[in-house]
């Protein structure tokens, strides 16, 4: 069963504009009401209209109403979640384990439940078409990048993943129709990359997005987008440690999908790889 309606909502909440923030407030105090309305009978319970329900399911992503409804459907019948839990001084080992490991599962699930599936399947096939990918994040995001390079160049894919500015505005300059410009940036702000999309779509090169789940400048310039679910980061449980998580999901969940599209090129490849570094391994 579909889920995560409550999860968008509360990830978009402060970014929406009033009439859709009203519905949104009122759908995450009476989710269960919201299952049995219309659009209108929701329009009226939330003192707003039927047209700023409809305005919010478009800024969600999600396709109408009745998807909504079915998400919040399934939200209500799964288990509670345990949620986030942050350390605290003096914490002991074992506690800290346990706390990560939570965190970490809920970071996925929280993913797993926002992914746009046509836009996975844009994406995919997307980068089965390219001739190379040119991967692009600063700080924890450039770890996400060389992880997609690695995935792709193993699979014989052309791939870059630089963190000089300078250098990847040359491989867009330089770019052939059916290359891709990856951006990868949790907060959809960080100023390079902006500034790398930007002059991408400036180019006509397609962009391929990787975000935080919400409104960002990052995502509103990309051709396609994916996100990882958005919560409040507690001060050391940061963009680099469960959202990094997040879109390492991501970008396995893509290398798979690409996988198992062209399965036996890939079984040719990655066997092809592992071979060769056999042979420096043993040195012969």
């Amino acid at each position: 069963m579909a889920t995560g309606g409550l999860k968008m909502i509360q990830n978009m909440l402060e970014q929406l504009p009033a009439s859709e923030r009203k519905i949104a407030e009122y759908i995450l105090e009476n989710p269960q009401t919201v299952v049995n309305s219309t659009v209108s009978d929701l329009g009226v319970q939330a003192n707003t209209s039927g047209a700023a329900v409809i305005r919010l399911c478009k800024s969600l992503g999600i396709n109408g109403f009745q998807d909504l409804k079915v998400r919040i459907a399934g939200d209500l019948v799964k288990p509670v979640e345990q949620g986030y839990r942050d350390i605290e001084p003096g914490e002991s080992f074992f506690t800290i384990v346990q706390k990560t490991t939570s965190n970490s599962i809920q970071s996925l699930r929280d993913s797993e439940e926002i992914i746009n599936y046509e836009e996975l399947e844009r994406a995919v096939q997307t980068l089965l078409k390219a001739g190379n990918v040119h991967f692009f994040g600063i700080g924890a995001s450039n770890i996400i990048a060389q992880d997609a390079q690695q995935k792709l160049i193993r699979i014989n894919k052309g791939a870059t993943a630089f963190t000089d500015t300078h250098l990847v505005a040359t491989l867009i300059a330089n770019a052939k129709e059916d290359d891709v410009v990856f951006c990868i940036s949790h907060s959809g702000e960080t100023q390079e990359v902006i500034q790398v999309i930007t002059l991408a779509k400036e180019r006509g090169v397609k962009t391929i997005s990787l975000t935080k789940y919400g409104l960002s400048s990052v995502s509103a310039l990309a051709d396609i987008k994916l996100y990882t679910s958005y919560s409040a980061e507690a001060p050391f449980r940061s963009a680099a440690t469960s959202s990094r998580l997040a879109q390492l999901y991501l970008i396995d969940i893509l290398f798979l999908s690409m996988a198992t599209e062209q399965y036996s090129e890939t079984v040719d490849y990655i066997d092809k790889t592992r071979e060769a570094i056999r042979f420096l391994k043993e040195g012969k």
